[in-house]
């Protein structure tokens, strides 16, 4: 798949780490202006209930366009102590939530400013947890269209990812039947380590 440009995102869907465990290099856009209702600050989980978006709240800001990477997390309330609840009682009884809980669990303990150092420091810690090593680039400018690299940058809008992967194991699956494309938590702590070969396998 050669080298990639695509969004750094909040525990990205399972989409954005098939680009990733598929690609020599992996290119992240930083200086896009941020767009609401985006994967960049959610992220879809599956709770007892069925689906659940689990949404960062931002600082808005005063410009009509901000660029993502300037982007402030409002702290005004606990927004962390909820998401890993949400977490918590999503996958307590996965096959691997305790097993990456003490990697997983310092995210939601640690305060961030800026919602762009968020979002790489979760797509590194999931990494680790998958053995998924790899290398990347940075974008110092922003092109509306590049020829250099394939474009994923469209997978970080979930309405624009159309891609369909193969069922796995999911702690409710039986209630509310396979849920596609959620957050790769999803994926690792349903599956562990056998999650990287997944990625490797699945087509997008």
């Amino acid at each position: 798949m050669n080298n990639i440009l695509i969004h750094p995102s909040y525990f990205p869907s399972i989409s954005h780490f098939v680009a990733i465990a598929q690609s020599d290099l992996v290119t992240f856009e930083m200086d896009d202006n941020f767009q609401k209702q985006t994967n960049r600050n959610r992220m879809y989980i599956y709770s007892p209930n069925g689906i659940q978006l689990l949404n960062i709240p931002i600082k808005h800001s005063k410009t009509a366009h901000q660029k993502t990477k300037d982007v402030r997390l409002e702290t005004a309330f606990d927004w962390q102590k909820q998401h890993f609840k949400s977490l918590d009682a999503a996958y307590r009884s996965s096959p691997f939530f305790e097993y990456f809980e003490d990697d997983i669990r310092p995210i939601f303990e640690k305060k961030h400013e800026f919602l762009m150092d968020l979002n790489l420091e979760s797509m590194s810690v999931v990494s680790k947890c998958l053995g998924l090593e790899f290398d990347y680039n940075e974008t110092e400018e922003y092109f509306h269209d590049v020829t250099d690299k394939i474009d994923f940058r469209h997978l970080v809008n979930g309405k624009k990812d159309q891609a369909v992967f193969e069922p796995y194991t999911q702690v409710f699956g039986e209630k509310h039947g396979y849920l596609n494309n959620l957050s790769i938590l999803d994926l690792l702590f349903n599956e562990g380590r056998h999650a990287l070969e997944y990625l490797r396998q699945q087509k997008l």
